[in-house]
């Protein structure tokens, strides 16, 4: 262990410039943040099939390890480093001049506040699988998020959140991803629904949640790490966190109370799937106002955000498109909704800019304009990704791979093993009786 006089005097220089409650406010968000790819695992693998589970949920899982290693080589600088209007330079490759001193106008490490962003391009690649679980090969589906979260993810959010974007210049409100996040990824799933084409059983079939309490377990972890999504996008322990905190909070409650009647109104039953996803559809329609708001207005945003999303989940069951799990609906529709209610109920006296409801019009074009931009910037270009991986793989598994689940045909394991054991076969030779020939060397010798 060094010694303490042997340590970088920068260390001992920077608690002028960091806030030390900060700091341990956005430790802990970032903590939060990460959870929130796990509990999507647990939220997408119940609402498939048993014999998909274990696959569905390795989608979301090892976005962790492919867009966080890309995050640190490149994606970052793209993202936050100075460039042009449209895109950042290539300051930060590889973390390079990413260290202890904050950035400028932040009161935490500047380290932090990379890996803390780095958390958002993960869980925003995952939701994009929930589009085309159950037939995208898993290589196939690595290795389009990758190149993803460089050439679509980290523009886009240079656009809002950079030093010089334009949205941001523009005025665009979004202040924790409804733009960067949730429209963005909407997009990319519903052109790889389109393009890979959907399961063979779908409209044949009913392809049923094979586990519930699966899914409400991935809803409370959710929930629980939404608070550090957009509570510690304030940057700070603060005024700003608190209001944030407080609408993650009253926003989903309003959207889940919303669909749980909208439900008994067309079904006569109130789902869990149902309470499950119009919590998801609330936290994703709060995101881009959440400090930007009062806290009745969250409740409304919820309240009203639900609708659209609901009608496009019943839209999209009687159409072709294949979007499994709902993507565009929750994440699709509800970003979008939220990004344009927030120019309906920004309140300056909350934080952000006037609102329609205070006279200021404009904002709503604002936000149409970024809402546009990050849709049709999202969709063509992962059409042309999508399409230059399809060179070098196959996007879709085999049918009969397809028929018997992928959990096994891909992983070699299961979500759920069946029986009391595996069988081991082992190649052994056979000791042959008086008389029989031998079986040494002869391939079929083999006993179990």
């Amino acid at each position: 262990m060094p010694h303490p006089t042997s340590l970088p005097v920068a260390l001992s220089s920077l608690s002028s410039n960091v806030s030390s409650a900060d700091t341990a406010w956005i430790l802990v968000s970032t903590a939060l943040v990460l959870l929130m790819t796990p509990a999507l695992a647990f939220f997408y693998g119940g609402m498939v099939r048993s014999k998909n589970a274990l696959n569905t949920m390795m989608m979301s899982f090892c976005s962790l390890g492919v867009v966080g290693c890309v995050w640190a080589f490149a994606g970052y600088s793209l993202a936050f480093s100075e460039g042009s209007s449209l895109i950042g330079g290539f300051d930060h490759l590889f973390l390079q001049g990413v260290g202890f001193e904050p950035r400028e106008g932040q009161t935490i490490p500047h380290l932090l506040f990379c890996v803390f962003q780095g958390t958002f391009a993960i869980i925003t690649a995952a939701i994009i699988s929930g589009a085309l679980v159950e037939r995208m090969r898993f290589s196939a589906y690595l290795f389009f998020i990758g190149l993803w979260t460089l050439f679509v993810y980290a523009p886009v959010c240079h656009w809002v959140w950079g030093p010089n974007g334009w949205l941001g210049a523009m005025g665009a409100l979004d202040y924790a991803g409804g733009t960067v996040v949730h429209v963005n990824a909407g997009a990319a799933a519903v052109v790889g629904a389109l393009l890979i084409g959907s399961r063979k059983d779908y409209g044949r079939q009913a392809l049923l949640p094979h586990n519930v309490p699966f899914i409400l377990l991935g809803t409370g972890l959710l929930w629980f790490g939404w608070f550090g999504f957009n509570a510690g996008s304030a940057l700070a322990a603060d005024e700003s966190a608190s209001l944030a905190f407080a609408n993650t909070l009253l926003a989903p409650c309003a959207a889940m109370v919303t669909w749980l009647f909208l439900d008994h109104m067309r079904i006569a039953k109130m789902t869990a799937v149902g309470a499950a996803t119009g919590t998801v559809v609330g936290l994703v329609a709060i995101t881009p106002a959440a400090a930007f708001v009062g806290p009745m207005d969250a409740i409304a945003i919820g309240m009203i955000a639900t609708f659209p999303s609901y009608l496009a989940i019943q839209y999209r069951s009687r159409s072709r498109l294949d979007d499994s799990l709902d993507v565009a609906a929750a994440h699709g529709v509800g970003g979008l909704m939220g990004a344009m209610l927030v120019g309906v109920f920004a309140r300056e006296a909350w934080g952000g800019s006037a609102g329609l409801l205070e006279g200021n019009a404009s904002q709503v074009g604002v936000q149409a304009i970024a809402v546009l931009a990050a849709l049709s910037f999202s969709a063509l270009a992962s059409f042309a990704l999508y399409k230059l991986v399809s060179i070098m793989l196959p996007l879709r598994v085999e049918l009969d791979e397809e028929g018997r689940g992928l959990d096994v045909p891909l992983h070699g394991e299961q979500a759920i093993s069946s029986g009391e054991g595996a069988v081991l076969l082992t190649r052994t030779k056979r000791v042959p009786t008086e008389g029989a020939p031998s079986s040494a060397g002869d391939p079929a010798g083999t006993s179990a």
